[in-house]
């Protein structure tokens, strides 16, 4: 876009990042299927989305919403807005269609087509506009590439060019001019110019303008629905039809492969003002090329996988890059050859995640054996751990936040410090043995992990890493550990349909033995550590008080689950969520509710008080991925059953394998596999205002910081603003901040918290209700996250803690969520200006240096 930051979508939500403030946010909205491409106004308010089978979303950049939706009915290649932003171009098969841009005029339908170009012999592929909107390029899979007149040219209706041997991959045209380039797959470039200029392009006399739009109204009347002006090219159109018109000649064509080498081109982009071309390869290569000399700047490696997609800023200094495969994004200074921006996800799926403490950070771990640390605020990545050579299964942060513990099934679990970014101690088993799970305990001093082979658990001092204990008793393999937040206690979950609690100060003796109707998947303790859910593999989630070995309830969570039936599922959705549960559970920051989450798109939360469902999040809407359905289409449905049980063109007799039990992500050694959607891991954030769950979409996180909704607190009828402002001005200050709270409209809290002058802080917090207290802390704590009036609002934070420390004391377990968002808003600037004071004392050590050396011989 103009201000430097870009569109990428990511499945089906489309995200927008903010290279230059360091941020990205996730677009609320998402199409029903995988984004293909995407077009963007010149304005940069309007974008177009289009999925997999075309269907496509108009959206608002500035209000983030859909505006529009429309079918086009089989799948789109390309979409271009023009340069004058009043029309826009879509490719689907061998057909271009000409719309008139939305948004110009207020109409009834956003999309009314203006006319459809025919010519090409197959798909095609790209579109590029000259500058001033005159007229258009559209390359095809043919290997030929056809530049057609936006308007009806006297002298250039269409024109067909060929000259290359493989799919054109990209054309561009010159900086205001009809000279062309054009790229194909097997990386050659032809140039092709124009005998005649932009200027010289004329309109089609009014005669022969109005004989035509004649003919094109009596077509129109036989037709259903107006089809738009068409206009048909001819590949060789004959001598008297192309006498008096516009010439294109080859002048030059250049190849990016030295010889013998077969590297196909996947995808380009040129920047008009500077003349930069910008080539991608199959195998992760990229050439800048200064046109139209062909002139290499430089050529680099970014990745081994296929770069899918390129764009460059309008300045021209920043190239993005896109590769799918690994899902790469990389934003390219040249001139610099530097990195400006360098992200990448997990190259399979995301298994487990945990929230650090203060809830700033969250680390993930993967199937491809990486360990990834994520920020919250800005949702980047800051550092990646590559040293585990198999899949990752459970990651933790110990209580001090700066250590992370992964455990994998290469048979090691791995420390690292979030200091020097190193793996600084590496716990390993007498025998070697694959770890399903791992547990901390609270002072960050034992390491436990279970065994999935062994059926043991293994204890480590985190001091020295030696191996302090072997516990067994399970019969079958451990598949969760968790250590209670309060007292030296380890609950085990096994398949042998039991927990086990070990005392770590008897000597780790089991202390008690819960026995379970069916194998136990996961267990949980709550923050106070009073009490230990457990789900198991019926579907019961089943909740103890673990003092007393007593169950105090139990939640029958299988309906709630809702299985879909997969694309190769010989049976229904219903009778296979007979065998189905839920895999992973979590309490809330306030230990009222529970999250939990299994191999379906939903995750239900539920009071655990009362037993009862509050709220279903359904993580995704995308059909892209299979067992979304609960279904299936009848349309795929035939005689034989489900057309993904029939394999195309296979000629075997048993069609499509059935895949064996177990298998989470589809068949990859066929052409189209499905991956199913599963939620793998799901944590609360300590501050308690958000929570993240691990899924085949991603790393998702659902949070309350939702700004449009009137919540008031104790209303009666003389709060409003009018009186708040009267109070305000009569300067009682402390019963403006108490109808303030009670009409609970954030922008007017923050009206009256910043009219108190500083030195009244202390008498007013001084006379504060103790239940205003607290919800000044939470405002104080969300202020902090986007004010700039830091020293202020810390007078507040300091005068309320030190006045009501002790009686804030007496609440902690309740107040502890508010507590850690005030730490977690203060940490981060605490980090922000130490940085800022460390490198200006820096700066000026260097301008005293220089100066006393000034008048001294070098």
């Amino acid at each position: 876009t103009k201000d430097g930051s870009f569109l990428h979508p990511c499945t089906q939500f489309t995200v927008l990042s903010l290279s230059c403030s360091n941020k990205c946010e996730t677009f609320p909205l998402a199409t029903r299927l995988n984004i293909v491409c995407v077009g963007l106004s010149p304005d940069g308010s309007l974008a177009i989305l289009i999925d997999e089978e075309g269907a496509a979303l108009l959206v608002s950049l500035i209000g983030k919403c859909v505006i529009h939706r429309f079918y086009f009915h089989k799948p789109v290649h390309s979409v271009s807005f023009s340069p004058d932003g009043k029309k826009f171009v879509i490719t689907k098969d061998n057909v271009a269609l000409m719309y008139h841009a939305p948004g110009r005029k207020r109409e009834f339908n956003a999309f009314v087509l203006d006319k459809t170009y025919y010519g090409p012999y197959d798909e095609t592929t790209c579109i590029d506009w000259t500058d001033d909107s005159k007229c258009f390029a559209v390359g095809s899979k043919d290997m030929s590439t056809w530049v057609f007149g936006a308007e009806r040219w006297a002298n250039l209706i269409y024109y067909s060019l060929g000259g290359h041997k493989d799919i054109i991959v990209a054309c561009f045209f010159e900086e205001n001019s009809l000279d062309l380039y054009t790229i194909s797959q097997d990386a050659a470039l032809c140039v092709w110019q124009c005998d005649t200029e932009l200027s010289g392009l004329k309109p089609m006399p009014p005669k022969d303008a109005a004989r035509e739009e004649d003919a094109a109204k009596d077509d129109e009347e036989f037709l259903e629905e107006p089809k738009g002006e068409e206009i048909r090219g001819k590949a060789n159109p004959n001598k008297q039809e192309a006498r008096d018109k516009v010439k294109y000649s080859r002048v030059a064509k250049y190849f990016f492969n030295k010889e013998g080498d077969f590297n196909n081109l996947t995808s380009a982009a040129y920047h008009k003002k500077t003349h930069l071309l910008v080539t991608g390869f199959a195998s992760g290569i990229f050439h800048l090329h200064e046109l139209p000399d062909f002139n290499l700047i430089h050529s680099l490696s970014i990745s081994d996988q296929r770069i899918a997609s390129i764009s460059i800023n309008c300045t021209g200094d920043w190239i993005a890059f896109g590769c799918s495969g690994l899902g790469q994004l990389l934003v390219w200074e040249w001139q610099s050859e530097s990195y400006v921006l360098k992200q990448q996800g997990h190259f399979n799926s995301m298994v487990s995640l945990a929230y650090s403490p203060d809830g700033q950070y969250i680390v993930t771990g993967g199937e491809d054996g990486k360990v990834k640390v994520w920020n919250t605020s800005s949702s980047f990545c800051f550092v990646t751990f590559t040293e585990h050579t198999s899949g990752v299964t459970a990651v933790t942060f110990t209580s001090n936040g700066y250590v992370i513990l992964s455990a994998s099934l290469d048979g090691t679990v791995r420390a690292f410090d979030l200091h020097r970014y190193r793996n600084f101690r590496t716990f390993t088993s007498p025998r070697p043995s694959q770890f399903s799970c791992l547990a901390v305990d609270s002072s960050g001093e034992i390491v436990s992990a279970g065994s999935q082979d062994s059926f043991e658990i293994f204890i480590w001092s985190m001091q020295n890493g030696r191996l302090l204990d072997v516990l067994s008793g399970h019969e079958g393999p451990i598949s969760s550990l968790s250590f209670n937040p309060m007292k030296c206690v380890l609950a085990s979950a096994s398949w042998d349909k039991t927990v086990k609690l070990w005392d770590m100060l008897d000597s780790w003796r089991t202390k008690e033995t819960l026995i379970l109707n069916s194998d136990v998947l996961v267990v949980a303790f709550r923050p106070d550590g009073k009490e230990l859910a457990v789900a198991a593999l019926n579907g019961q989630i089943t909740f103890w008080d673990h003092e007393n070995a007593v169950q105090t309830g139990s939640i029958e969570g299988r309906h709630d689950l809702q299985m879909g039936r997969k694309e190769l599922d010989k049976i229904t959705a219903k009778q296979s969520a007979k065998g189905k549960s839920f895999t992973t559970l979590c309490y809330s920051a306030d230990g009222q509710s529970i999250l939990a989450g299994g191999l379906s798109k939903f995750v239900c939360i539920y009071n655990i008080k009362e037993q009862i469902l509050m709220k279903k999040f359904e993580i995704s809407c995308n059909f892209s991925l299979d067992a979304m359905e609960e279904y299936l289409d009848r349309r795929k449905m035939t005689e034989f059953g489900s057309m993904a049980l029939i394999d195309e063109g296979g000629g075997g007799e048993d069609g499509v394998a059935i895949p064996l039990p177990g298998v989470k992500r589809g068949d990859m050694s066929y052409r189209h596999f499905k991956p199913e959607i599963r939620v793998t891991c799901l944590q609360f954030s300590p501050t308690g205002r958000s929570w993240a769950a691990t899924t085949t979409e991603g790393l998702l996180i659902y949070s309350l910081d939702s700004g449009l909704i009137f919540d008031p607190f104790d209303l009666d009828i003389d709060v409003t603003p009018s009186n708040i402002h009267k109070t305000l001005h009569q300067k009682e200050y402390t019963r403006a901040i108490i109808m303030a709270f009670k009409l609970n409209e954030k922008k007017l809290i923050q009206e009256v918290i910043e009219a108190v002058p500083s030195n009244e802080i202390d008498v007013v917090c001084s006379s504060l209700p103790d239940l205003y207290v607290e919800k000044v802390l939470e405002f104080l704590a969300s202020a902090f996250e986007i004010s700039c009036h830091l020293e202020f609002y810390l007078i507040w934070a300091h005068k309320l803690l030190m006045l009501h420390g002790q009686k804030l004391k007496t609440r902690s377990v309740k107040l502890l969520p508010v507590i850690q968002f005030l730490q977690k808003s203060i940490q981060r600037h605490f980090e922000d200006v130490s940085k800022l004071c460390e490198w200006n004392i820096y700066n000026i050590k260097y301008a005293l240096a220089i100066s006393q050396q000034r008048g001294m011989k070098r």
